[in-house]
């Protein structure tokens, strides 16, 4: 094989417990966003525009669709001859099944494939973070500041660092602690789970790292502590721009209803750098006389007779006469009936909505976002 720069291991495993019924039968990273994409298409096309066009995408919950779906990569421009995208699944040695027990378990299982590009540096994603960045730009920085290991950091709200990894730096941007959702934090910069590790020290700290059984053998709890206490360099690399963390329904749902503000940070008609999906090829839509839209991102295939406003919808939706739909995000091949009132809600692919159904906030305040499932329908037909 031909020796690689820099080559992309895509953690695409997750399970996505927090979305419910939307990960049931689905991995996280293939979970649909934005009225045409999918999680993953983030992460490919930051990979392919930012010039990194060898890939592997490590999967393991529920892996059928999006093997499909990421099939021989063309869809990302990453169907190369020489490296290309790859799907590395858990597999099967002489004795046993090799599950990954954890983020660097899962990099650490497929050694075999990094060796044999014999890469200078690696760059680990996450699968599940909707953001646009060249990572270009990233590794010139790691280069730069002869580091051993760069994490991507980005500023979040001071009351929400309870909940990320919180890098604690020097004026060098030197990494000097690591938190994992402190109480009290000491910084604002919040580690996005984006890293690029020098090839020969990612390797020697993964085989310590299986060698230990005390290790949960994920780069978070294990690997990057390890490297702070053992004083390697470790740098920061400040990420200005939009970053969302889509594991629960509100952050799902509130993602999606960025993209319908006008200054919206994240920018899907930059043709500069473009979010590339594989194409549902369905016809055009079709907004019905009686059919109102405003304020909405529609896809192909769907079929618009009743008032639809601040909603992103997916292929193949069907909202029928007399529906009022607002502020919802409408996945593929769902139908909404007739005079339904969805408000607030991600309606799950393929569901049908019952003539006459009433979803939306109660008048308390609680603006707690509906996941509108089969299980939800039913509910509803039962009391």
């Amino acid at each position: 094989m031909q020796k690689k720069k820099c080559v992309a291991m895509l953690l695409a495993g997750g399970k996505g417990s927090r979305l419910h019924s939307l990960t049931k039968n689905l991995a996280k990273p293939a979970v649909p966003f934005g009225g045409k994409y999918r999680i993953i298409d983030f992460p490919l096309s930051n990979c392919t525009n930012s010039g990194i066009h060898t890939v592997g995408v490590l999967t393991q919950y529920q892996p059928l669709l999006l093997n499909s779906y990421i099939g021989i990569g063309s869809a990302w421009d990453l169907d190369r001859k020489e490296g290309g995208v790859t799907v590395l699944p858990p597999y099967a040695e002489s004795s046993e099944v090799k599950w990954y027990s954890g983020t660097a378990s899962a990099i650490f299982q497929n050694l075999n494939y990094l060796d044999q590009y014999d890469p200078e540096y690696v760059l680990i994603l996450s699968g599940d973070h909707i953001y646009k960045m060249n990572y270009e730009l990233m590794l010139d920085h790691h280069i730069e500041k002869g580091a051993d290991v760069t994490i991507s950091v980005i500023e979040v709200p001071w009351e929400e660092t309870n909940r990320f990894g919180i890098m604690n730096t020097d004026s060098d941007l030197r990494i000097t602690e690591f938190e994992e959702k402190p109480d009290a934090a000491k910084n604002n910069l919040a580690s996005m789970g984006i890293y690029i590790f020098k090839w020969s020290v990612l390797r020697e700290y993964l085989i310590r790292d299986d060698q230990n059984p005390e290790s949960s053998h994920d780069f978070g709890k294990d690997i990057i502590p390890l490297l702070i206490e053992e004083d390697r360099k470790l740098f920061a690399y400040p990420f200005k721009g939009y970053w969302k963390d889509v594991g629960t329904i509100q952050s799902l749902w509130e993602a999606n209803m960025d993209l319908l503000d006008k200054d919206c940070e994240l920018n899907l008609f930059d043709h500069s750098w473009r979010i590339y999906s594989v194409n549902p090829n369905q016809p055009p839509q079709y907004i019905c006389p009686a059919g109102e839209v405003s304020e909405s991102l529609v896809n192909e295939g769907c079929k618009i007779e009743g008032e639809v406003s601040r909603t992103v919808v997916f292929q193949g939706v069907t909202v029928k006469k007399g529906a009022v739909v607002k502020e919802t995000v409408i996945m593929p091949d769902a139908v909404i009936g007739h005079n339904c009132v969805i408000e607030k809600a991600i309606v799950s692919p393929g569901v049908y909505v019952p003539d006459g159904t009433i979803i939306k906030p109660d008048e308390s305040g609680n603006d707690e976002i509906t996941l509108v499932s089969e299980e939800t329908i039913g509910a509803l037909q039962s009391n």
